[in-house]
């Protein structure tokens, strides 16, 4: 390998520092706080049309998702102004404070016919870059500390209505329907493990909670023709694999498996009378918070957390379900969810109008 002259080598370092310097004269002027309060601000002005989307598109819960909006939204009026102030003079003096950089930088490219006397000007100028770059550094900082409780804030809401999006999505997608006054609660990428420990072939899809149901949809493109194991061929499949009235819930378990111990597992057991025993799921969100929206529907939570009451006719045909059935005079067991226009008798067959 060649050792590069003087010459090269002085040339190859301001090459470098210009580009540095190129990246500076864009840092002076603070362009990403800049952006990132404008992205912010525009994310909390634009929050309560996100949430009136979602209430046209069915989402009946979380009543107080509109005061959260506008709580955030005066925090943010109240820190907004000082934020910008403190742009504008942070910025005001770093950009004042490049100027005699590119000077000295304009001085470089003249003496740079001469390495020798060129190298302690390009030191001098290297330094005043990496002390520059500090002060960019401490301003940024200076900004972010003062809304970075607000945005973290904003953070952790922004991340519930995307969730919710994404259930309302899927709902919208699903190859089944939900009941009358049923209202979806969440949903979550999900691997059903038939035998309770995931295999190659289990099904893909979409685990959904409503205040009423759990169910499980398969939704994926299997591969129906493989040419040395790469697929040639795909299929998407989509149908409702099972669903389990909220009500028959029993105990809900988790774990933290895989290899590295970041794979979420739930595993569901169900009292009498549900479609199937247990349920045992990979799903791709935090396991514990599933299982406290599991252990919340169950006990009826989300009835108290409701933007839209429910209807109280659908509510009053519930409680005149017959326990009896009138043809065989069996005590029916059925779990009678608001919505259904009629209920089987297990014991004869008869179906029952409500």
């Amino acid at each position: 390998m060649t050792t590069p002259s003087p010459a090269q080598q002085l040339a190859s370092d301001i090459s470098s520092l210009q580009t540095k310097i190129g990246s500076l004269q864009e840092s002076v002027r603070l362009s990403r706080v800049r952006d990132a309060v404008e992205d912010l601000q525009t994310k909390i002005t634009n929050a309560p049309q996100r949430i009136a989307a979602l209430r046209a598109k069915g989402f009946v819960f979380e009543a107080k998702l509109e005061e959260q909006a506008a709580i955030l939204a005066k925090q943010w009026a109240g820190v907004h102004p000082s934020i910008s102030q403190q742009i504008a003079v942070q910025a005001a003096n770093l950009q004042t404070s490049i100027r005699p950089i590119e000077s000295q930088m304009t001085q470089l490219a003249t003496a740079a016919r001469n390495p020798a006397a060129a190298r302690p000007l390009l030191s001098t100028i290297q330094s005043n870059v990496r002390m520059l770059e500090d002060k960019v550094s401490a301003a940024e900082k200076t900004i972010d500390g003062m809304y970075n409780q607000v945005e973290s804030q904003f953070r952790n809401f922004e991340s519930r209505l995307t969730e919710i999006e994404y259930l309302l999505t899927n709902l919208g997608e699903a190859s089944f329907q939900l009941l009358p006054t049923e209202g979806g609660i969440a949903a979550v990428k999900a691997v059903w493990c038939k035998t309770g420990k995931e295999q190659k072939d289990d099904p893909e899809g979409v685990l959904f909670l409503t205040d009423q149901r759990l169910l499980f949809e398969q939704k994926e493109e299997v591969a129906t023709k493989k040419v040395l194991f790469i697929a040639t061929a795909k299929q998407k499949m989509q149908s409702l694999q099972w669903e389990v009235p909220v009500a028959l819930l029993d105990t809900i378990t988790t774990s933290k498996q895989g290899m590295l111990k970041n794979e979420d597992h739930i595993e569901i057991r169900f009292q009498p009378g549900a479609a199937l025993e247990m349920a045992h799921l990979h799903i791709w969100r935090d396991c514990e918070a599933w299982q406290a929206l599991l252990n919340r529907a169950k006990g009826r939570e989300f009835d108290q957390d409701r933007a839209v009451p429910i209807d109280q006719a659908a509510m009053d045909k519930v409680k005149a379900a017959p326990t009896q059935c009138p043809s065989c005079g069996a005590v029916m067991k059925n779990v009678v969810l608001r919505g259904q226009e009629s209920i089987t008798c297990e014991y004869c067959g008869a179906v029952v109008r409500l």
